[in-house]
């Protein structure tokens, strides 16, 4: 890797001398990076430009990654549906777009802008350095990338992402909804419960005071039959007594 990045700086440093740019570019692996390339379309118009990885041959891109012919990408040149031309390609940015990039796109890339005349082609070497992504406890995010033509027939990519915190936190929602119905018609059952047993013991404590309210109402047997001797033993002794009176009085005549 140290002989590697060794040979690029000393290739970058023999073509300044040449009218060549070079730059580096910091990106982290999963995201996407743009490495830039532009040319002068208004004296030149549009031209013919191509990207490779690694150094740029004498004559056109040898380990071609995608090509334009100045208005439009020459798709049969593309390497892998992740290397985009999302520049305006009708003012001479050919600056190419590498998809959720990995660490082994690390390395230098070469533009090359077939310029008119001899030695008259430009070439911009770009050295790109790929991170490790940070290791995050979030729920990781999926994504999904799709191509579209624009009316100047270049083709662009958009990315939409839907985070499965979302998803993780409906279902949440829906658990906790659950939970309070559950608490909920357990807290009317019990509530039935409560006035069912207290209708019961009402209308059996008023069933017992109408019974005694009944039983006083009523004189017990008991006590009729007594007064009945009663009655009986007043008379007999004043019959008694009224018939002794008359004897006393015959004995005396």
């Amino acid at each position: 890797m140290t002989v590697r990045r060794f040979n690029s700086l000393l290739l970058l440093a023999l073509l300044t001398v040449s009218g060549s740019s070079s730059r580096k570019v910091v990106g982290r692996a999963g995201e996407d990076v743009t490495l830039p390339c532009t040319y002068n379309i208004k004296s030149n118009g549009p031209r013919e430009v191509c990207w490779n990885k690694g150094s740029i041959p004498y004559s056109g891109c040898n380990n071609q990654i995608i090509s334009t012919d100045g208005s439009e990408v020459i798709e049969t040149t593309r390497a892998s549906s992740r290397y985009q031309l999302l520049g305006r390609l009708e003012d001479g940015d050919v600056s190419l777009t590498i998809l959720k990039t990995t660490e082994e796109d690390a390395g230098l890339y070469g533009c090359r802008v077939n310029i008119a005349g001899w030695f008259n082609d430009e070439k911009h070497y770009i050295d790109l350095t790929i991170e490790k992504a940070p290791s995050t406890t979030s729920t990781p995010t999926t994504e999904t990338t799709e191509q579209t033509i624009n009316t100047s027939g270049q083709v662009t990519a958009t990315t939409s992402s839907t985070s499965i915190d979302s998803e993780q936190q409906q279902e949440d929602e829906k658990g906790k909804k659950q939970t309070d119905i559950i608490i909920l018609v357990c807290v009317l059952l019990v509530l039935i419960a409560l006035v069912t047993a207290g209708i019961a013991v009402s209308r059996r404590r008023w069933n017992q005071h109408k019974i005694v309210i009944q039983f006083n109402s009523v004189p017990p047997a008991v006590e009729l039959q007594n007064q009945g001797p009663a009655v009986e033993n007043i008379y007999q002794n004043h019959s008694t007594g009224y018939a002794a009176g008359n004897s006393g009085c015959m004995y005396e005549v």
